[in-house]
């Protein structure tokens, strides 16, 4: 039966179709011989529906072709109605393996994929479509875990349900340049060449192209690279459900002292080839053990003698409290606690992501700095401007032990958190699946640093890094050492 439903569907397709879908029907053979799981059961030649009803056994199948026009990209091939005895899932179910090529879109214009957000057909208060950042501005959704549909609550490969799967915004692994809501919009060029609306209001053309370029380098080289450094706290006692009594071991209190002495050497620098970083803020979540460990990193960075600006304390933020960020791939069928404790600890975890992630505000333009500051130098790298700062410094006072200064155009941020939170912005950071955040394993007081261009890019330089401990200090939770 196989062999003539593939025998049906090609030459069908072929009858229909110009040659330019041969790549179509290729695509819907190797479909058919693919081993799709059955979304009902079969009792015979009848199908029993989850409702109870039983009909003809008949199964529909799309085979998508590339669209004659841009103007339907979603366009496809008549449905083939078919009777057989072989149970497949609808095609659509399965667009990520059997898509057929898709054409090549214009300028501006955007194709949909398999992966597009289903967007929920009533507002979900925990799950807002746009959050405040830290510095107060607000930030538009990008992809997202809600659903919608008559199969919302259907399991994903017999794992969670549906809604609860992450959607990313663009096809992996694309990457979604606006994925913080901050991206430039295009520049709209007249037909005169000038910068400026026309009737058409459409970006195109080589003018558009190269005046976006020109703003992306202004940008990449005058702005400001935001740098957040996550520590995950210290060893603590498991053994309590009170988070009062879940404080910080002996053991947990050193490794935070150690933590300290090292964020207190990226504060401070070295010397000019190893200079000083400006951290504004240091942040923590609203837990107990999180709370003591950024106590014990802030006494221990030795900060009485520090020339540089204060670096502020915030108020804990339960935001950034430990939860089950999302569900787990490898991982085995959902229980019902653990979609329970998903829908409440997803919500805020993503908020957190959205309210501490972001670039920071483009730089001014260049006309307005010179006319702001006449005599301002704008430096290309942390190296070149420590160099000019610092020679500045000696001419001025003819100091020649005056005191590093940090590159202004360089800020950090120092973020006391937990595990699972950590493991999930690492994936979300990236635009990486977040089902693969428990494949990753950061260790007790371990740095993990993330950059985050003024264009957008994000660079992971450290991951769960705990070179500042020695190896009696290495500790997962209750775990000790590497022997488990």
């Amino acid at each position: 039966p196989r062999i003539s439903m593939s025998s049906t569907i090609l030459q069908l397709a072929r009858r229909s179709f110009p040659p330019a879908a041969a790549a179509a029907t290729v695509t819907a053979a190797a479909f058919l011989s693919l081993p799709v799981e059955a979304d009902t059961t079969k009792d015979g030649n009848a199908v029993t529906k989850p409702d109870g009803k039983s009909s003809a056994w008949t199964n529909f199948i799309t085979v998508s072709r590339t669209p004659p026009s841009l103007e339907a990209p979603n366009s496809s091939l008549p449905l083939f109605r078919l009777s057989s005895n072989i149970s497949f899932s609808p095609f659509f179910q399965n667009a990520a393996f059997c898509e057929a090529p898709r054409a090549k879109p214009a300028d501006g214009q955007v194709l949909s994929t398999p992966y597009k957000p289903v967007h929920p057909t009533e507002p979900i208060t925990e799950n807002p479509s746009s959050f405040l950042n830290s510095d107060g501005k607000e930030v538009k959704m990008g992809g997202s875990m809600w659903g919608g549909g008559a199969d919302n609550d259907a399991l994903y490969h017999g794992l969670f349900p549906r809604r609860q799967l992450w959607r990313p915004s663009l096809e992996y692994p694309l990457w979604d340049y606006n994925w913080d809501g901050r991206q430039p919009p295009p520049i709209v060029v007249s037909p005169s060449g000038k910068d400026g609306d026309d009737e058409s209001g459409k970006s195109s053309g080589d003018g558009a192209k190269a005046a976006e370029a020109k703003r992306e380098r202004y940008i990449r080289e005058n702005g400001v690279t935001r740098h957040l450094i996550l520590v995950r706290h210290g060893q603590y006692d498991e053994t309590h459900k009170e988070d009062s009594k879940r404080i910080l071991t002996p053991l947990g209190r050193k490794q935070a002292e150690l933590t300290g002495k090292r964020l207190g050497e990226f504060i401070r620098g070295v010397n000019e080839e190893f200079g000083p970083c400006r951290v504004k803020v240091v942040r923590v979540s609203d837990l107990a053990r999180a709370k003591e460990t950024a106590d014990i990193i802030y006494e221990n960075m030795d900060l009485e003698n520090f020339d540089g600006d204060t670096i502020h304390r915030s108020q804990p933020d339960p935001l950034l409290n430990e939860g089950r960020p999302c569900h787990h791939i490898p991982g085995g069928k959902a229980r019902t606690s653990a979609i329970e404790k998903t829908d409440e600890h997803h919500p805020r975890i993503e908020h957190a992501f959205r309210k501490y992630f972001f670039r920071a505000d483009p730089p001014a333009p260049a006309d307005e700095l010179q006319q702001d500051e006449p005599d301002a130098v704008v430096a290309t790298s942390a190296s070149t401007h420590t160099k000019k700062t610092l020679e500045q410094t000696k001419e001025s006072d003819g100091n020649t032990e005056s005191p590093l200064k940090p590159d202004p155009q360089h800020e950090f941020e120092i973020i006391v958190c937990h595990a699972n939170v950590i493991r999930y912005f690492f994936c979300r950071a990236l635009q990486l699946p977040p089902e693969a955040w428990l494949r990753l394993c950061i260790f007790n007081c371990s740095l993990t640093y993330f950059t985050i261009r003024p264009t957008g890019t994000v660079s992971c330089r450290m991951l769960g890094d705990i070179g500042h401990l020695p190896y009696e200090m290495n500790t997962f939770s209750m775990h000790t050492g590497f022997n488990w």
